[in-house]
């Protein structure tokens, strides 16, 4: 190519990627100048970027100014110090290095012969992982289950429906696809609600169980057993249950020991989302908040979220990999090859909705090796630390209240105000809105009990003690600048 970038030259790129990874790292240097949640309005960056691409090649510094100038302003900053809005999605120098080597590489590695070593180094890692985790043998790659890294939670729980739905049809026939029932709670994960959707459940046959604060917004077996117990009367048939650990709203901890009886006495696919707080369960003492997870069918847990891994990186397990072959498995002529055929390898394609993936061991493998269990463990819990910190600030103050018991690194909270619920409801919309427009913190909200409530996620990478005070008392202070104006 005349005048610019080859496709792959090795001292192009070496000269490119060097100024590359300074910009990031001076990205890094500086992300607290910039707003945490992007402050444009819909349809900004239409009116900054021509209407067509550009016929010539351009400099990469000029694009690099774009960027800054251009592109950043759009961006809602994910790894700041003061990003508190949702679970963190973490980045580390770690993640970034294997996420460089991956698409250095830049292999797509759906069947083991596409790039043995892709295959192979994802079942050891996620054995060690499973390891670190404390999980069952039975969801090791050496037994009849193993791991595999899934995008997202949402496709990891639609792969594992599907193999659930596929498992009960065989067994009692198609045309029974109307009778299957999903149980979950309110709580769970909207994904649950999008995988039945594609999976071809029946909206009716959806159940979403009510949690209240008495459970503090946990699954109550008491009302799972009576929803299938009525199902089965009426001549329909259970086959799936979705226990989430760490709920999005409050990390609720559904209780597996209890749920996983009920799934194993009616033949219920049993499937547990930890994608938050699984990260937690290293340390052993969070370990006790998977007690049950034995008795699951699936599990699953988003490096990505928490253990320092460049998104995306999902890990699924299974305890029987050959439900999800036989209901995603393809065999065109033009993927056959000798050691499929015998049976003597894992090709992931068959574990997934895709036929493409990733080499997206290479980051986990890097996070594990260049930190350690040890220094991962530490690292969870500073943002537990740091969560508890926020937590006893919040109490110390009257005017608010701590909604939700904090397990993790969420708390929950609303600033009080004695009027009507709708009247405090749209006081904590209105926080939430001036605290955000300043630029300074993002947080989030939920609805608990019909409370608007607010959320305070401590996760991001760089976030230390000095960012949590720091966006205390800027909710402090707006929280009396509006109180004054009531």
């Amino acid at each position: 190519m005349e005048g610019g970038l080859k496709p792959m030259d090795s001292e192009q790129l070496r000269e490119y990627a060097h100024q590359m990874v300074d910009f990031i790292a001076d990205y890094y240097k500086n992300i607290e100048n910039h707003p945490v949640l992007s402050q444009v309005q819909p349809g900004y960056l239409r009116e900054l970027l021509p209407e067509t691409a550009p016929i010539h090649p351009e400099a990469l510094e000029d694009v690099l100014s774009d960027v800054q100038s251009k592109i950043f302003p759009g961006v809602t900053h994910w790894q700041s110090p003061n990003f508190f809005a949702y679970y963190p999605s973490n980045s580390s120098i770690a993640g970034f290095l294997g996420e460089m080597l991956s698409a250095g590489i830049n292999m797509v590695g759906f069947s083991w012969i596409t790039s043995p070593a892709a295959t192979e180094l994802e079942m050891i890692v996620l054995d060690w992982l499973a390891k670190a985790l404390n999980l069952p043998d039975d969801f090791l790659s050496t037994g009849l289950g193993g791991g595999v890294i899934q995008g997202t939670a949402s496709e990891a729980v639609l792969v594992v429906l599907l193999a659930a739905r596929d498992k009960v049809l065989r067994s009692i026939g198609k045309d029974a696809l109307g009778k299957l029932v999903v149980y979950s709670s309110d709580q769970t994960h909207s994904a649950l609600q999008k995988a039945c959707q594609i999976a071809g459940i029946h909206p009716e046959n959806c159940r979403v169980l009510k949690t209240d604060s008495c459970d503090d917004y946990a699954l109550s077996p008491k009302a799972l057993s009576e929803a299938i117990t009525h199902d089965l009367s009426v001549g329909l048939v259970p086959f799936f249950l979705c226990a989430t650990v760490g709920t999005t709203s409050s990390t609720a901890v559904d209780p597996l020991l209890a749920l996983a009886k009920i799934a194993k006495d009616n033949g219920i696919w049993l499937h547990v989302d930890a994608a938050y707080a699984g990260s937690s369960c290293i340390c052993p003492e969070f370990r006790h908040y998977l007690d049950g997870v034995e008795e699951a069918d699936s599990f699953n847990m988003n490096a990505h979220k928490w253990f320092l891994t460049n998104f995306d990186c999902s890990a699924l397990w299974v305890k029987d990999r050959s439900a999800l072959i036989l209901s995603l498995s393809t065999n065109p002529e033009f993927l056959k090859n000798k050691a499929s055929e015998r049976n003597l390898v894992v090709d992931y394609k068959d574990w997934q909705i895709p036929l493409g993936r990733r080499f997206r061991s290479l980051k986990l493998w890097m996070v594990l090796r260049l930190y350690g269990l040890e220094n991962l463990q530490a690292y969870i819990r500073n943002h537990i630390k740091l969560a508890g910190l926020f937590e006893e600030l919040v109490n110390q103050d009257s005017r608010f209240e701590i909604v939700a018991p904090r397990k993790f690194s969420l708390v929950c909270f609303r600033l009080l105000h004695q009027q009507d619920d709708d009247s405090a409801n749209k006081v904590n919309h209105d926080l939430l809105d001036a605290v955000n427009a300043t630029g300074r913190i993002y947080i989030s909200h939920t609805v608990l009990s019909n409370k608007y409530t607010l959320r305070f996620a401590v996760g991001a990478p760089l976030t230390e003690e000095k960012h949590v005070v720091d966006a205390w008392k800027i909710l402090q202070d707006e929280a009396s600048t509006l109180l004054r104006s009531l």
